[in-house]
């Protein structure tokens, strides 16, 4: 087949999204640490309560789909039942008592990863997900700039207009959005985890990211289902990014650790076929 491949003026972008986010407490409900609230909204809060026979902590999962956390201590190691590190899957919403310790000073970190680590992919045909005709990638998989990370590698960056509709590629959860953040740009490594995004978690327990979106341009709400082909947003460039493009992954936890899946699409012109050592479109 033909290449459909052109090369976009390092249009492409650096995606860091919330694969991790620590939050600690002693006996109190849990704060983000320090710097949490200029980056994307945190994933989970530790809440730690004392019925009198020592710290519970809790891990309050905030997304509409499950997250994967480990407990684990900062300084002297608590006596814990389970012994810390302890590692707990949390459901959409809910609460889950991950382990019991027996200081009250004790200074505990909740790591927190999206998505089941038990997910089983299924293969599909991802839809094209933008409302353009026009096939033009800046990056595509394991492309140098910022697509060389487990969480990346299979990412591809379509260079697209800003304000462009972006379109669900497949049937799923809404599980997060950030629309926050309304700058973007190379100049600073700190807008590597201030890009608007959406995260969609479909029925195989994968998740779609639709990364860099404009300014306010989340047209989805999380909890609410989405269809195939329905618009969630705006293309943009906020977050580390050269220019307007749409970031899209699909990805699964792998056991506290994103990693991103290679996938089939149907796009423009048909059936696109990723290739990451030529990081194009065959």
């Amino acid at each position: 087949m033909r290449t459909l491949f052109a090369a976009a003026m390092l249009l492409a972008g650096c995606i860091a999204l919330p694969a991790g986010c620590a939050l600690s407490g002693t006996a109190r409900a849990a704060e983000p640490v320090a710097g949490a609230r200029q980056g994307p909204a945190p994933l989970a809060r530790l809440d730690l309560v004392d019925r009198g026979h020592g710290p519970e902590a809790w891990a309050e999962n905030l997304l509409s789909g499950p997250v994967e956390v480990v407990l684990r201590a900062r300084g002297a190691m608590p006596v814990a039942y389970p012994a810390l590190p302890a590692r707990a899957t949390v459901p959409s919403l809910g609460r889950v008592l991950v382990s019991r310790v027996d200081r009250a000073d004790a200074l505990l970190l909740l790591d927190v990863v999206p998505g089941h680590p038990g997910a089983r992919p299924r293969d599909v045909e991802y839809a094209w997900p933008l409302a353009t005709h026009v096939l033009n990638i800046g990056q595509g998989w394991g492309g140098a700039f910022s697509h060389r990370d487990d969480e990346n590698r299979h990412a591809v960056d379509f260079a697209v207009a800003e304000g462009t509709p972006v379109l669900a590629a497949r049937d799923g959860m809404v599980m997060q959005v950030e629309a926050r953040f309304s700058n973007g740009g190379l100049d600073s490594p700190a807008n590597t985890d201030r890009a608007n995004f959406i995260r969609i978690l479909h029925d195989d327990g994968t998740m779609a990211v639709y990364a860099h979106l404009a300014p306010d341009g989340a047209q989805v709400r999380q909890g609410e289902r989405v269809r195939s082909g329905q618009r969630i947003g705006s293309s943009g460039s906020t977050g580390y990014s050269g220019g307007p493009h749409l970031h899209f992954a699909v990805q699964a936890n792998r056991g506290m650790r994103l990693v991103s899946l290679p996938f089939k699409m149907f796009g423009p012109a048909g059936i696109l076929r990723f290739s990451e050592a030529a990081a194009g479109v065959e």
